[in-house]
């Protein structure tokens, strides 16, 4: 693994982890995020990390671009020999149907596989959060089976509904809010993905594991989804 610092702003640098995206990466992403939040938490503002880089925001008041960049060498020192992060693992529940993933038939098409095979791929990885973004919640998870994996549509959909457990390419995700959107929709998850109400205000971070799990329409509907 290479490592790469350069500057990003005015107040802030991001770290290249090299080019390759991995679960091994992921973890390494996640432990200089623990080090750095540890050995640099009086300067440091945020942290975002991403799929082989991590984005770091300083305080120009407390710091300077020059001690900044020599604090993130000291922490990000040995990084290769450090024992990997595997993050904390969480459990979604999935109700699966073709009433809630309307794409679930087109994905078992190209696939040439059964609708029931394509929820059964998709339950039996486990999947590594690589990044939040698109909107507050929204994690990329990948990577789904490659039996599964289906391109975005051509044309998004207006409106995807709070909840849509969804793929494009070989990542899978769940839609925290309604919002446009151009994934292919397999299910609904009556987990709560961003609730500003509540703290933690997300259920994952960068770094943890995700595994689904199948339910049924009477419990998905106990959850608290909707339909």
């Amino acid at each position: 693994m290479s490592l790469n610092i350069e500057i990003a702003g005015q107040d802030a640098f991001i770290v290249y982890f090299g080019e390759e995206t991995s679960p091994a990466v992921s973890a390494k992403i996640q432990i200089a995020v623990d080090r750095i939040q540890a050995q640099m938490a009086d300067i440091i503002v945020d942290l975002v990390p991403s799929y082989a880089s991590l984005l770091v925001i300083y305080d120009l008041n407390r710091s300077d671009p020059f001690a900044v960049r020599s604090a993130l060498r000291q922490a990000l020192l040995n990084l290769e020999q450090a024992e990997s992060n595997s993050g904390k693992l969480v459990t979604l529940p999935v109700y699966y149907s073709e009433e809630s993933g309307p794409d679930l038939g087109i994905i078992a098409e190209r696939g040439n596989i059964s609708i029931n095979e394509v929820i059964e791929f998709h339950q039996q990885q486990e999947y590594r959060v690589y990044a939040i973004g698109f909107a507050p919640g929204f994690a990329y998870l990948g990577e789904v089976d490659e039996r599964i994996a289906a391109p975005r549509l051509s044309t998004p959909r207006q409106k995807v509904p709070r909840g849509a457990v969804a793929i494009a390419d070989r990542q899978t995700a769940v839609y925290p809010a309604q919002s446009p959107g151009g994934w292919n929709l397999i299910g609904l998850c009556p987990t709560r993905m961003f609730n500003p109400e509540q703290q933690p205000s997300m259920p994952v971070q960068a770094g943890d594991r995700i595994r689904f799990e199948a339910i049924d329409r009477d419990e998905f509907l106990r959850l608290g989804g909707e339909l």
